[in-house]
């Protein structure tokens, strides 16, 4: 054997064991895992460095920010973090305007609806972005920021190892899980956000490389800062008398209402910068200059706010402080999000809670002396109720708060307060603060996927180019043969320009039939017809096409110009619709739940058994190279069907929905569905 045909052979074996690698599901996903860990650790530790550094250059270190911000001059308090909203502004709207905001709606909306793909300047964006808003003063916290950074790391390597959509969400759940982890010390609770609110799916499938990931990050960061917890608590801090859990209940009542009252400032404070006519890094800039001048008169409500936190847990801040800050706090972080700087809510809301719970505590004390426990347990509550009644995640609330302080002591009426805050702010709104955002977008994800599968259709992909046109002058008697010939259930009455000014339905032609013998030359067509009609152009979307078709009876709608909505220019049919929408929800089914456990090999091979009924993959027969699914008529010849198409030049992850005219090419890979053994005779020819 010679060198080359060596050569030749380790190639083709190591492109088999690769290929052979990649088809195992779950093992190819936990090694991606661990390297998404390890990217999400690292990805934290750079963003936190990037912070001290620019906190170093601002305020001259890293640590007290509080206090080295309440001992700078005036111009200084007001300078920076204007300056800081400024640059922050310019490189989210020149490098990576999904930067803008929170962060994790954006990961939500990428995971529904694009596939998990994430652009990859989001990486170099958001840490820029968001470093600058937190070491300037910004009124935000880290972990929405990491969340979206830690996610489009994963969808990176996601779309680098060209993934398909069930694995892409998988990695970029990863992502944010690792980043989480990191954060925070705390790998289940960044597991189960991911879980919870970024795909909504616990099932093992989706929950193992999650776990992976958050534990490999929490290593990483571990190695370098540690593994003390982010609060460090009074001690003691437990349920001391039975009684106790009518008061948390009251607390998770108000932690609702303080949520919301967050969630509906910081939205007001969107609509207001949006309105504003100024350039965006401008509006950023303003945002900048107003927490400047909050920080003068609160500087305990900047930053993240963890120095104020563990002084409310500790009682050490004044009763009638708690209140101040509380209020502030909600107007500081909406001004600092609302105007368009980069930052998560998380760290804010539990600020909102810690003092929410620590000024409800001072009172149960007053009030019930004898069988309260210390404001600190109602601050710790505080916290993870008002987190639950933002995100509308208890799940993820519960056991952030236990990692975050190593305390299970409070556990029991942690868990009470949260599940009260939970459902009582889904009662006050069914949005969170994530899917609110995504929701005044026209993205509602608590529709479910059929929803947004619609969203993501175009009419133009689905429309028809012929128009049945009848003159508006026609008279009736000869409008009924036309309509008895046309292929169509309605036709579009025109005038001389050909404007549509109406739609004829064989409903009103019946209605006009009595008629027909006396006034069959009288009527016109536009006597009979409907002038109150929809329309959609070409590029509306389906749902919104679907609801025009709700509102009245028609079954076919012109699609019109959107320059001028009298020119009609195709006919959109009802029926094409929901065969678009069910085309594509068995294309995302199958293509991401089957064609992800395929072998990209020349060898068929079954792939997954149905009763007696198989799916297999195979590649084209030469036999059938050429010519079309409607010629080959696999339905018919060999009792099987064509469910999804693979041409030769893609990869493992490139199966789509076939249309009827789809030509099979040489080298194309086929997924049969049929009988065992009517799958082989096709596999054999």
């Amino acid at each position: 054997m010679s060198f080359q045909q060596l050569q030749v052979r380790v190639r083709g074996w190591i492109a088999d064991s690769l290929r052979d690698f990649r088809s195992r599901e779950h093992l190819y996903l936990l090694v991606l895992a661990v390297f998404i860990g390890v990217l999400g650790g690292l990805g934290n530790l750079f963003f936190q460095f990037l912070i001290d550094l620019i906190r170093k250059m601002a305020w001259g270190g890293p640590d007290a920010f509080v206090q080295r911000f309440s001992e700078a001059s005036i111009w200084l308090k007001l300078g920076v973090p204007t300056l800081g909203g400024l640059v922050g502004g310019m490189v989210i709207y020149f490098v990576a305007p999904e930067a803008k905001g929170h962060g994790v709606p954006e990961v939500m909306k990428a995971t529904a609806l694009n596939d998990g793909v994430i652009p990859k300047r989001t990486v170099i964006g958001k840490t820029v972005a968001s470093a600058l808003t937190l070491a300037t003063g910004g009124s935000v916290g880290r972990e929405g920021p990491i969340v979206q950074i830690g996610a489009a790391m994963g969808s990176a390597m996601g779309q680098m190892l060209k993934l398909n959509s069930i694995r892409m969400k998988t990695v970029v759940a990863c992502g944010a899980t690792a980043g989480i982890a990191a954060t925070f010390n705390a790998p289940i609770a960044g597991a189960f956000f991911s879980a919870e609110v970024i795909l909504g799916n616990f099932s093992v499938g989706y929950f193992a490389p999650l776990v992976i990931s958050a534990v490999i990050a929490t290593l990483v960061s571990h190695a370098y800062i540690g593994n003390d917890p982010a609060f460090i608590i009074p001690e003691g801090l437990t349920l001391t008398d039975g009684r106790e859990i009518l008061l948390y209940v009251f607390l998770g009542l108000l932690a609702a209402f303080v949520g919301q009252a967050f969630m509906r400032t910081l939205h007001k404070a969107e609509d207001i910068a949006e309105s504003f006519p100024a350039w965006p890094p401008l509006k950023t800039a303003l945002g900048g200059l107003m927490i400047g001048i909050v920080g003068i008169w609160a500087p305990r409500t900047l930053g993240n706010g963890y120095e104020a936190i563990e002084a409310a847990m500790n009682g050490e801040v004044l009763l009638g402080t708690l209140a101040v800050l509380l209020i502030v706090k909600i107007v500081a972080t909406s001004i600092t999000l609302g105007s368009g700087n980069s930052g998560g809510i998380f760290a804010p809301s539990l600020f909102m809670g810690v003092m929410m719970g620590g000024l409800l505590g001072r009172y149960f004390n007053i009030w019930f002396p004898d069988w309260t426990a210390g404001s600190g347990a109602y601050a710790l509550v505080g916290m993870g109720a008002v987190v639950a009644a933002v995100i509308h995640a208890p799940i993820t609330a519960i056991i952030m708060i236990f990692e975050m302080t190593r305390d299970y002591g409070i556990i029991l009426p942690l868990m009470i307060s949260v599940v009260v805050a939970t459902l009582t702010s889904q009662k006050l709104e069914r949005h969170s603060i994530y899917t609110f955002k995504l929701a005044r977008q026209g993205i509602d994800l608590l529709k479910g996927k059929d929803h947004n599968v619609l969203r993501r259709l175009r009419v133009r992909e689905v429309f028809r180019d012929h128009v049945e046109k009848i003159p508006q002058d026609m008279p009736l008697a000869k409008v009924l043969p036309l309509l008895a010939e046309a292929s169509h259930h309605e036709a579009f009455v025109v005038n001389e320009q050909e404007h549509i000014v109406g739609i004829l339905t064989l409903d009103e032609v019946k209605r006009a039939l009595p008629q027909l013998d006396a006034l069959g030359m009288v009527l016109i067509a536009l006597d009979v017809a409907t002038t109150n009609f929809p329309t959609v152009t070409l590029d509306d979307d389906l749902d919104f096409a679907m609801r025009q078709f709700g509102k009245s009876n028609i079954e076919e709608m012109p699609v019109v110009d959107a320059e001028d909505p009298t020119r009609p220019l195709g006919t959109l049919v009802r029926h094409d619709v929901i065969q678009a929408y069910n085309r594509a929800m068995l294309s995302e089914d199958l293509a991401g739940g089957v064609s992800s456990r395929m072998q990209s090999s020349v060898k068929s091979h079954v792939s997954e058994t149905l009763g007696g009924f198989v799916l297999s993959e195979c590649v084209v027969p030469h036999e059938m190279e050429g010519k079309s699914l409607r010629e080959l008529d696999f339905r018919s010849r060999f009792h099987t069907q064509v469910l999804l198409v693979c041409s030769a030049e893609g990869d493992e992850t490139c199966y789509e929905f076939p249309e009827r005219e789809t030509v099979l090419r040489a080298g194309d890979r086929i997924l049969l569905f049929g009988t065992e053994d009517n799958v082989a005779k096709v596999k054999n020819l």
